[in-house]
């Protein structure tokens, strides 16, 4: 079975300056959940992060691309 393509996903979060907004609080304290090897993997350590913050409006998790980031004219490859 061949292995497939790693692509790079990171998550992190930390409280937001208000729930409608993207801007963080305070950038000295991002909470970096780490980085995985596929969008499957980063999902759901978002989501395990997601849950345990639901009661907290300001603290969001995001999963960013990286792979997206790092070979931008990857896609134009193909």
């Amino acid at each position: 079975m061949a292995e497939s393509k790693q692509l790079l996903h990171l998550v992190f979060g930390g409280e937001l300056k208000s729930p409608d907004s993207l801007e963080f609080k305070d950038l000295s304290r991002l909470d970096f959940v780490g980085m995985y090897p596929n969008f499957a993997e980063a999902r759901k350590a978002w989501a395990a992060k997601a849950q345990r913050t639901v009661d907290q409006a300001q603290m969001r998790y995001f999963v960013v691309h990286l792979h997206r980031l790092l070979e931008p004219d990857d896609d134009h490859q193909h």
